[in-house]
């Protein structure tokens, strides 16, 4: 079905691997086409309760396609930026968690793809960088807007003006990268991550999302309030009468996201 994903199911988390080993899986149109594909099938998707994206090989995205962008004027440029963007503000406000499995180089644009997943686990052998600069762009795909949110905005600057690389364990320490894997231990620890997710309410699990991503949007009023309305919509669900007897019963419960 794709020619440069691959997209499957391990119960109700889903999984896309990005695979174009020939160019460290960098961002050309097809890899975007298709990715806008699958996410067009994850969002239709109600049995779904998680997220990962990794890649194939060594890498995870090398950024965009240099070759492909080289040839862009000021119309196609601006074309590709705000499809590239669109894209990953798509990924962004998916109602399910979601989780980067950073396995390799996530440079530019490979970075800033894993920005609009909720969580970034990294292997030891992850290397992550916005290098736009050097090659006479700035980050196109919302970069300086979301890497100043994850690790501040003086440690943003200092990463994109000199568009040096860090490796998973600086960026760990700078927030960037929730926790760092062996590389073998990667995928196995988005999954447990991912389960560890699943394994709880759907519908009050989408809800605090929603509270945390629109909150940081607004004055902290505003987010009380927000907060306050989605705690309350939990008391309509068939899942929150099931979670507290459940829990009065001392049994596990079975939620059926309703």
């Amino acid at each position: 079905m794709y020619q440069t994903i691959h997209y499957e199911k391990q119960d109700n988390i889903g999984i896309i691997t990005i695979d174009r080993p020939e160019a460290l899986n960098a961002l050309n149109s097809t890899v975007v086409g298709e990715l806008e594909q699958v996410i067009d099938s994850v969002e239709k998707d109600s049995s779904l309760g998680a997220l990962i994206i990794t890649g194939a090989g060594r890498s995870f995205v090398a950024g965009a396609d240099i070759g492909e962008q080289s040839t862009m004027d000021l119309a196609t440029g601006r074309k590709w930026g705000q499809n590239g963007s669109a894209l990953f503000r798509r990924i962004e406000k998916l109602e399910i968690p979601t989780i980067a499995a950073v396995n390799g180089f996530a440079l530019g644009g490979g970075c800033e793809l894993a920005m609009c997943f909720d969580i970034i686990l990294a292997s030891e052998k992850a290397k992550f960088g916005q290098p736009e600069v050097g090659l006479g762009i700035t980050p196109g795909f919302s970069g300086t807007q979301r890497l100043p949110r994850r690790v501040g905005i003086a440690k943003a600057k200092e990463l994109i003006f000199s568009g040096k690389m860090i490796k998973a364990d600086e960026a760990e320490k700078i927030g960037l990268v929730n926790a760092v894997y062996a590389p073998e231990a990667l995928m196995d620890g988005a999954l447990e991550m991912a389960r560890s997710f699943t394994k709880n309410a759907p519908i009050a699990v989408k809800y605090a999302k929603a509270c945390i991503d629109r909150g940081m949007q607004m004055d902290i009023d505003d987010g009380i309030a927000v907060e306050n309305e989605l705690f309350a919509m939990c008391f309509a669900t068939e899942d929150q009468k099931e979670g507290m007897k459940a829990f009065l019963e001392k049994r596990p419960a079975v939620f059926q996201n309703k």
